[in-house]
């Protein structure tokens, strides 16, 4: 029999310790092993029950979401931390934060409805994210074997095996005209640390799909914007791309780029989701491969499930070259994984080596 994933629940609201706890003894494989008011009495919960999830809201007594994140980095727990954010622009800038200090994920809560309407919604963001904690539980003792890995000069890119760092991707130099970056599960962390990496006088565009609600978005935008020698906000729809610019899809929208005759524009729509997402990588890749051809480098990054590869192998049909994050550097080796599967990546890369590569590839 499986081994259940413990989650400790920490919140300063009785009422919303009890719902969550409900909620989350929903799925047959959770056990709620305990419950705090507050960060300090959390922290020590957590040495005691040893749980594999901690939900963890913002503002509480003693001891807020915040420090509490400052106090778990510090003893080197790799707990998963599941931020409980309002669904407000204060709560998504503070969320960004969380995400930056190394949160696993978070969840929105809800703002309406009835009491079982909520609990539902709870529940349909719970859910996804238990399972991600679980998978990631599951691969970590089956890719933690070691794997032999041919001498990188016998790798031929594009083929499967092309796993290494130093694998070359013959590019004419200027050709590239755009980067296209999908990830999800880790993302903000992992972002934070390639876009302001990426030099000021990069001179193409960048467009990102982040699977994130709308509001997040948008903070993600500000977040990384302010840490950056590029610049980054979230994308609007007709807008014309412009070189050095670094675009976010919104939370909530479908994100693609069409040509017009002053140059590639925004077109945000409300088709559905795909990959039960919205943005999805794969949406926006399918507009890249038709405009870009082989003048586009696709990126594919922390996350879970598998959105993304449809798209990057139209891309790479097409002759654009494809880059993955690592296992060893991602929150959830799923989305890179399922491209490295695919046969249809170039290079394998952990993420402090992923701007360098792209500004090397582009400039």
């Amino acid at each position: 029999m499986a081994k259940k994933i413990k989650v400790l629940v920490i919140d300063d609201t009785v009422m919303y310790r009890k719902v969550l706890t409900d909620v989350l003894s929903k799925l047959p494989e959770v056990e709620v092993v305990g419950a705090a008011n507050n960060g300090k009495i959390g922290l020590e919960k957590i040495k005691q029950l040893e749980p594999d999830v901690v939900t963890l809201d913002f503002e509480m007594p003693i001891m807020d979401g915040i420090q509490t994140l400052k106090e778990l980095k510090k003893i080197g727990s790799d707990v998963a931390v599941v931020m409980v954010s309002a669904h407000t622009s204060q709560g998504a800038a503070v969320t960004m934060q969380a995400l930056e200090l190394g949160a696993y994920d978070f969840i929105a809560k809800p703002d309406g409805g009835t009491l079982t309407e909520n609990r539902d919604s709870l529940l349909k963001q719970l859910r996804p994210l238990i399972q991600s904690v679980n998978t990631r539980r599951i691969l970590s003792r089956t890719l933690n074997k070691k794997r032999k890995v041919p001498p990188a000069a016998n790798l031929k890119p594009g083929s499967a095996a092309a796993i290494s760092t130093t694998a070359k991707i013959n590019i004419k130099p200027g050709r590239l005209e755009l980067v296209s970056i999908g990830i999800s599960t880790g993302g903000p962390n992992a972002l934070a640390e390639v876009i302001p990496r990426l030099p000021a006088n990069l001179r193409v565009p960048v467009v990102i799909v982040q699977h994130m609600p709308p509001v997040f978005t948008a903070a993600l935008a500000d977040s990384l914007d302010k840490k950056s020698k590029v610049s980054v906000k979230e994308a609007e729809d007709g807008e014309l791309l412009k070189p050095g610019w670094v675009y976010i899809a919104p939370g909530g929208r479908q994100m693609r780029l069409v040509g017009k005759a002053a140059g590639t524009a925004v077109e945000l729509t409300d088709d559905p989701p795909e990959n039960h997402c919205r943005p999805a990588a794969d949406y926006l890749f399918r507009s890249i491969s038709k405009i870009y051809g082989n003048r586009a480098l696709g990126v594919i990054m922390t996350g879970m499930g598998s959105d993304g590869v449809l798209g990057l192998r139209l891309m790479k049909r097409r002759g654009a070259p494809v880059i993955a994050q690592d296992k060893e550097t991602c929150v959830v080796y799923g989305m890179p994984m399922e491209a490295y599967k695919a046969g249809i990546t170039d290079m394998v890369l952990p993420l402090d080596k992923i701007a360098s590569q792209i500004a090397g590839m582009v400039n």
